[in-house]
């Protein structure tokens, strides 16, 4: 399944490395591909590993991120 989402607070490549750095960690995620310009994260995942609250709450703990659902 492939979704975007909106992310708050990526104002450099430093943050956008660390968003997707936080959701290709996590176990179901094929890919993820954050765009600084667009404000947002897309993610290629396995809905039956990994939920969106799983990816927000990943996104949200890697720094001053959020993930909007």
């Amino acid at each position: 399944m492939k979704r975007t989402y909106t992310v708050n607070g990526m104002k450099c490549e430093h943050c956008k490395t660390h968003v997707e750095n936080a959701l290709n960690a996590l176990n179901g995620v094929a890919q993820a591909v954050a765009s600084l310009s667009e404000h947002n994260v897309t993610v290629d995942f396995d809905d039956t590993q990994v939920t969106p609250a799983q990816m927000k709450d990943a996104i949200d703990a890697a720094g001053h991120y959020e993930m909007e659902l």
